[in-house]
């Protein structure tokens, strides 16, 4: 483990050892994770719990190439953590983790959904930046578990930003949160890549997936290969989901995903889900009527909208409802993301 000078201010103690204090460079203090020992620590987890709590300024943690496996949870008290990946594109950093829903726990009992989640994000102001998330969870090798949910991320905080991020997973690879159903969180996703089947993008927070690929597997169905989003909006929120400029790929066979379905956690019936897909290239494995019902929920009860797509998986027809050049004036990127403090992480 490479060391530093410890200095007064930066310096802590983890576990009984001393940890270096971290360096200054933009954006702030840093310290750098390293699989390979040349780093300050080996451990991503290690350099999270070495962050202050309440930290107010951005503290990064660069990550030098390599795969880090295990749980990192990012808590409430870290806030304007920074994640870069330090290798020449995101595939070169990978965090990961192998549990899902269904996954024993060691004191028993299982994971459950939330609790599958490789990383876990509930400080605000966390941004990641050119690396890989991913849950390697092999349904195909679990064929006794109940439940093959297993999240690559779950955010549950405010002022999240995803920039040149790979998410990797099948079923729930992307969990968009918040704390609880009245608040409002929002996360920016730049350019970034999401793949999956089943419900892979979900979740009740307010979310911009601005110029990202999102990339349907092919489950092996002849008619039904999944569902990009799972979307459960408070009915009180009119911001969910916002796909914008984004190109929507599958290995799926055509017509066989579709856009999304609504979710209600627990039956909730103020979980209105919010979806639009606009100005995004659709290829040909989204279905012609692309929404559908999750349970006794319709999905013509929610708010799907769509709003000058093209590719092979475009259409405008009666069951896909388009938004009017007023109201696609009105939903916008920055309009989603901007709440009562003005955010505008766009760039």
């Amino acid at each position: 483990m490479r060391r530093r000078t410890l200095l007064a201010a930066g310096a802590g103690v983890l576990g009984g050892l001393a940890l270096p204090a971290a360096a200054r460079a933009w954006p702030g203090p840093y310290l750098t994770v390293a699989a390979d020992g040349s780093g300050d620590l080996t451990s991503i987890q290690a350099a999270v719990d070495a962050i202050p709590a309440g930290n107010a300024e951005p503290f990064t943690v660069k990550i030098k190439p390599g795969v880090y496996r295990g749980q990192v949870i990012v808590p409430a008290d870290k806030q304007n953590v920074v994640f870069r990946g330090q290798g020449p594109d995101p595939t070169a950093v990978v965090i990961s983790d192998d549990r899902a829903n269904g996954t024993p726990k060691p004191d028993g009992g299982t994971w459950g959904t939330s609790g599958s989640a490789s990383v876990t994000v509930s400080g605000a102001g966390f941004s990641a930046r050119n690396l890989t998330f991913a849950n390697t969870f092999d349904e195909a090798a679990h064929p006794e578990f109940t439940g093959h949910q297993a999240v690559a991320v779950l955010t549950r905080a405010d002022r999240i930003v995803f920039d040149n991020v790979r998410f990797l997973g099948n079923q729930d690879t992307l969990y968009l949160n918040s704390v609880d159903a009245a608040t409002v969180n929002r996360v920016y996703l730049r350019k970034c890549y999401v793949e999956g089947d089943v419900d892979f993008v979900f979740g009740r927070a307010t979310a911009v997936l601005d110029r990202c690929r999102v990339h349907s597997l092919d489950r092996g169905s002849a008619t039904n290969n999944g569902y990009v989003t799972a979307a459960s909006t408070s009915l009180s929120n009119p911001y969910g989901f916002l796909f914008s400029e984004c190109r929507l790929t599958g290995t799926a066979a055509p017509g066989t995903v579709h856009l999304g379905r609504p979710w209600h956690p627990s039956n909730d019936p103020n979980a209105v889900a919010q979806t639009v897909v606009r100005d995004s290239v659709l290829d040909a494995h989204i279905k012609a009527a692309p929404w559908t019902d999750f349970g006794t929920w319709p999905w013509r009860e929610a708010r799907y909208l769509e709003y000058r797509n093209r590719g092979a998986g475009a259409a405008v027809t009666a069951d896909r409802p388009q938004l009017t050049a007023e109201q696609a004036a009105t939903l916008t990127p920055a309009t989603y993301l901007a709440g009562a403090d003005g955010w505008d992480p766009i760039r």
